[in-house]
Parts: structure tokens; sequence; C-alpha cells
């Protein structure tokens, strides 16, 4: 509401991606492949093309590095052992998707939180997402700010709009 109150016009990618691979047949979660992890990866990146064609601002719901991270975590949690061109491609792809990124806020995992219901119970299966997304943002040297549940989310979207402003004004 911040960005539409500047003139701009405001798109939002859903987060229901990996929703829509699983309705498809394929394998998430604790079991998510490196094909599913695609399908993701590009349904979003497609979803993210069509809203630049009406909107000044598209606003991604979930990063194209978060199915990496599930994938990465899935085969951390399984002991396997991944497959190193899969994982390369599959990286690749992250780093093309996110380049495109203006600024990412990446959220730390709370335990104490609790969560919806259609959210995974397993408490190291969460911690190793989250140790996986912020590894992944490192490596893929993105421009983040980290957000924890007790910094106040005023801030977060006084920066995200002082951002965008300070941009669309150069």
């Amino acid at each position: 509401m911040e960005l539409r109150a500047t003139g701009l016009t405001v798109a939002r990618t859903p987060a229901s991606f990996a929703q829509q691979a699983a309705e498809l047949g394929f394998p998430k979660l604790h079991k998510q492949s490196p094909e599913c992890t695609e399908w993701i990866i590009a349904a979003s990146a497609t979803a993210v093309a069509e809203a630049t064609l009406n909107a000044d601002i598209v606003l991604i719901d979930r990063s194209a590095v978060d199915p990496l991270a599930y994938y990465m975590a899935a085969l951390e949690r399984s002991g396997q052992e991944p497959d190193t061109k899969a994982v390369g491609g599959l990286v690749s792809l992250v780093h093309a998707h996110a380049a495109t990124y203006d600024f990412l806020f990446a959220t730390v995992l709370n335990p104490a939180l609790p969560l919806g219901d259609c959210r995974d119970r397993d408490p190291d299966y969460r911690a190793a997402v989250d140790r996986n997304v912020h590894s992944l943002i490192h490596s893929l040297d993105l421009p983040h700010q980290k957000i924890t549940s007790a910094d106040d989310e005023g801030n977060a979207v006084s920066t995200l709009v002082e951002r965008i402003t300070a941009k669309a004004a150069s």
C-alpha cells in the first residue's frame, strides 16, 4: 500500500508454486527432486515476467533461492549426496533469476513461533532450510536484509519503500 501511495503500480507473485508442483505429482519437501526444484523456480520466474507487463514493482513472495534451499535441506536430512551436475544447473538458474532482484528480505527462522496448518513440523528440516537459504544468499552475493521476528515489520517496509523510491528517482 505504501508503494502504491507513491504512484507506482505493484503486483505480487503467489507463494503457491510448491503446492502446484505437488498437485502435478512432483515430490516436495523431504523428498523434493531436482526436477521439482527446477519447475518451482521456472514457474516463479514466469509469474514475475508476466507481472512486469502490468506493474512497476513486482513483489516476489518466495525467491528463487527458496526451492533450492528446500531441495538442499531434503538431501541433507536424507543423507544423500547431491548430484553435482543437477545442483550446478539449479544454482545457475537461481543465480540468473535472482540477478533480476533489486532487493531481498531474508527472514530468519524463529522456532518458537506457532506454525500455520500447512507448515512442515520437523524442526531439524526447517532449520536445515533456513541454513541453506542464508548460505545460498551469501554464496550468490545477493543484496539482502535479514528480518527476524523481533524486527519491526514497519521498518522493513520503510526500507523497501525508501530503496524503491530512490531507485525510481535516479
